[in-house]
């Protein structure tokens, strides 16, 4: 059976076996505009397309209910038109990993044809609803589709070749349209479809799996479990203890661990076909509580001894001295959650087999070095045979850094000999991948009459989940930054990481400050009541400045000046807002920028000068939004004096650029350093044609907190930030937030207003809304994006971004770094602002779940 209607103007036909018609316009007809972020749920909006002239989510729409409907996509509008949207979104800066954008300009486009200039702010908003950004705080959208509607002329920016310079992102115009792929756009003859079948139970022993019925189904090629496994079972970035499958008489450790892969000739019969691998049990009861996991002396995890991944501990002065001699003292228990990343691009690997042995993959990763290196070791294959191409992803924020189906794709197409394709459902990635560590605080903190700070003493427990992942290293940097921005005599913290059977945890934006820092702002806040002065007044008092000892015993440099300067540029807001009767309340922060802790940390980049006229630059690191494809082209434009237009930028492991992962602010900041010196390497051999100019930057000053150091240098650059969070005394609602941002150099500043933006977003969703919880059986309770909570358009308040520029002394350019701090200071300004309209002090994240304002009625 099929299903006729009209696409773009012209009569197609496809089968019906479709269960969606996004899934026939991709999948069949070769039209990949609609992405794909959460079929069938038709919850993010990413495959919004035209029917009969209105704006519908594709992946809601049968085949059935199809049939005889004119349906327009992006590659259907007219040329003028799809050349005015693209110019408005990427001059307004709308855009960032630009998996959403294409449905948000088809819905765009359905809003001004029926409501023209008359189309209003609100209405955009409500609008916009139907769409899930998780980059851009909407703000900068609003903006495009404001510009759009107004009839006014488009101004048409370009690229820009200098640094400072607020030229377009790299690609936006093609990002916009949806003519920039995607890993799941990519499609090659003969590709195979891989599915993978994941475990019923958090903690079981595998005593069978049958895959006969499997692998009888139609068009299903092969069926490959752990057995098939030629090289190593388990990977890891830091550790190698995630098993890539769990074997027969193994024993499963959370819902996200893979029992079997199924191959078939498309995804329908692949995924009707997983269901059919049959598992024997031996169920054992999940250790689904941090701190029965940590009591316990069972082990929590198959094959690993003992439930504590990590302990991060260091001490300076004599608190319990200081606390029995302070004037004021605050002693709180600060519960923060765990956070579902919800990039809008569900992972997706393409692996494709070539000669001799060898294999190209496709990968939205954050270290495809890393991706590469463990895909090998899987496979048993030399480095060299293996080639992972980076395709910038739709969005990652730490959750793409541990491969997800990479290895189960490219073992596949090892087995096999042929091209496959693993591309995960929404609740298959919620399962999968890790999330944002929950984190129990308990803190004192004590200060003199005049609210100066002299002890804090933090303990700290982490859900880690299962495996390492970076778990040891996230609580590694919440002790380090336990102490905020402040400058502390006496300090006595420790972190502990502890394993259990609920979702791993990783990296995710903030990377233990956020969660730190919450109980930090909480406790200096509490004490500015007690002393009886502001909460302005108390972050003055007491952040740090050049020749302070910070943390873990850091002499801070002159780039601490920046918080002070932060703190300077929010006060006139936040001194207006509470003359003007406001509830108000702020936040600082601080977030180191690179590894630290005495890693060596190396990026490399080459540069290299086409016949043609054009100019190669290759670098280290992972585009997934944050721009650093753009840092890169403003770099080499502005060093070389070359025209930006003629400069590609490419991430791929055929050139040894091998530098770890896209994590920790780091960049925009190693990336600039050693492209600008392959560019003047390459300027002073005259820049001749077809050669690579090799360039490197490397950060080697640092030390760990366990290398006995009196005053250790932790971290080589840091981010700061202040934030004023302003509501409504009447009602509560949050009107206006104000965020101040230290960048050291704004590469391009519109695209680091919108990191500010985007993150202020997300950092309101983590005080407020979102949360990612587990029942006592181990098993997430949330499925589907609708269930998370984050915040939409509508409900979004006003962001006025100021950024800073103190220079990071030996940085490159000064740059310090954005992607992370921007949402380090935003919980502690929300509570401090809840505290303002109802008076009760709060522990809890999120706020409006466990500890919703009590005003009105």
């Amino acid at each position: 059976m099929t299903t006729l209607f009209e696409l773009n103007g012209n009569q197609v036909e496809v089968y019906e076996q479709h269960p969606h018609l996004l899934a026939a316009l991709r999948n069949e007809l070769g039209v990949t505009s609609p992405k794909d972020g959460c079929s069938p749920s038709g919850q993010c909006g990413a495959c919004t397309v035209l029917v009969d002239g209105r704006a519908k989510i594709s992946c809601s729409i049968s085949l059935d209910k199809a049939e005889g409907k004119s349906i327009t996509t992006l590659e259907g509008f007219d040329q003028t038109e799809r050349d005015r949207y693209a110019n408005a979104f990427a001059a307004t800066g709308a855009l960032q990993c630009g998996f959403c954008t294409p449905g948000i300009v088809v819905r765009a486009k359905a809003l001004i044809d029926q409501k023209g200039p008359d189309l209003d702010r609100a209405t955009i908003e409500g609008r916009l609803g139907a769409h899930l950004c998780r980059c851009t705080g909407y703000t900068k959208i609003i903006e495009a589709v404001e510009l759009l509607a107004s009839g006014e002329s488009i101004p048409i920016r370009g690229r820009s070749a200098k640094i400072g310079g607020d030229g377009i992102k790299y690609e936006a115009n093609e990002l916009s349209l949806g003519d920039r792929g995607f890993v799941d756009d990519i499609a090659i003859d003969g590709m195979l479809h891989a599915v993978l079948r994941f475990t019923d139970h958090a903690r079981a022993d595998v005593l069978a799996i049958d895959t006969s019925a499997a692998l009888a189904a139609d068009g299903v090629v092969a069926v490959y479990t752990a057995a098939d496994i030629p090289g190593d079972l388990r990977v890891g970035i830091l550790y190698k203890d995630w098993p890539v499958m769990i074997p027969e008489g193994g024993r499963t450790s959370y819902r996200g661990d893979v029992l079997a892969i199924v191959l078939a000739n498309d995804v329908v019969r692949a995924r009707a076909a997983v269901e059919l691998v049959e598992v024997a049990y031996e169920v054992h009861t999940p250790f689904s509580d941090v701190n029965v996991a940590l009591a316990s002396d069972e082990d929590v995890v198959w094959e690993l001894d003992g439930n504590v991944l990590s302990t991060s501990e260091y001490a300076r002065g004599d608190v319990d001295l200081a606390l029995a001699e302070a004037a004021h003292v605050v002693h709180e228990v600060f519960t923060t959650q765990r956070v579902e990343h919800a990039f809008l691009e569900p992972e997706s690997t393409v692996a494709v087999p070539g000669e001799h042995g060898t294999l190209h993959v496709y990968s939205g990763g954050q270290g495809i070095w890393d991706d590469r290196d463990q895909i090998a070791a899987i496979l048993a294959v030399d480095t060299s045979k293996v080639t992972v191409e980076l395709i910038s992803n739709g969005g990652a924020f730490g959750g793409k850094e541990d491969m997800s189906n990479q290895g189960h794709t490219a073992l596949a197409a090892h087995l096999s000999g042929l091209p496959v394709k693993s591309t995960l459902t929404r609740p298959e990635s919620f399962l999968m991948h890790p999330k944002r560590h929950p984190i129990t605080t308990e803190i004192w903190m004590g200060c003199d009459t005049e609210g100066r700070v002299n002890a804090v003493k933090a303990r700290m427990i982490g859900d880690s989940g299962p495996y390492a992942s970076v778990g040891m290293k996230v609580l590694e940097r919440a002790a380090g930054h336990a102490c905020g921005p402040y400058a502390v005599e006496n300090v006595d913290v420790r972190a502990v990481a502890v394993r259990t059977n609920n979702p791993v945890c990783g990296a995710f934006r903030g990377f233990g400050a956020n969660q730190a820092q919450f109980a930090t702002e909480g406790a200096i806040d509490r004490l500015a009541e007690k002393v009886g002065i502001s909460g302005w007044e108390i972050r003055e008092r007491n952040v740090a400045r050049p020749g302070s000892v910070w943390g873990p015993g850091q002499i801070m440099d002159d780039g601490v000046l920046g918080i002070v300067e932060c703190l300077d540029a929010v006060r006139p807001h936040y001194e207006a807002a509470i003359e003007a009767g406001k509830a108000v309340g702020i936040g600082a922060g601080i977030k180191n920028s690179g590894l630290g802790n005495g890693f060596k940390e190396v990026a490399k980049a080459v540069v290299r000068f086409n016949e043609e006229g054009t100019i190669d630059v290759r670098h280290a690191w992972t585009e997934m939004g944050q721009g650093v494809h753009t840092v890169a082209l403003q770099v080499a434009a502005d060093l070389l004096s070359a025209d930006p237009d003629k400069i590609r930028v490419l991430a791929d492991t055929s050139r040894d650029l091998s530098a770890g992962q896209t994590t920790g602010s780091r960049g925009t900041l190693m990336a600039a350093g050693s492209i600008e010196d392959a560019c003047r390497n390459a300027i002073a051999d005259g820049c001749q044609i077809d050669i690579d100019y090799h360039g490197s930057y490397t950060v080697d000053w640092t030390n760990s907190i366990n290398d006995g150091v009196d005053n250790p240098i932790i971290h080589s650059a840091f981010g700061y930030a202040c934030q004023v969070v302003i509501a409504d005394p009447d009602t509560g609602k949050i009107e206006r937030v104000v965020a101040a941002h230290d960048v050291g150099r704004a590469i391009n500043p519109v695209l680091a207003a919108g990191q500010v933006e985007g993150a202020v977003h997300m950092g309101l969703g983590y005080a407020l809304t979102e949360e990612f919880p587990t029942d006592e059986d181990a098993m997430p309770t949330k499925s589907t994006l609708r269930q998370l909570d984050i915040i939409r358009p509508k409900d979004m308040p006003e962001i006025e971004v100021i950024l800073i520029e103190v220079p990071q002394p030996r940085s490159p350019f000064g740059i310090k770094g954005v992607g992370e701090i921007g949402l380090v200071p935003t919980a502690g300004a929300v509570a401090a602002a809840y505290h303002a309209l109802d008076g009760k002090w709060r522990t809890r994240l999120p706020l409006n779940v466990h500890e919703p304002l009590e005003i009105g009625d």
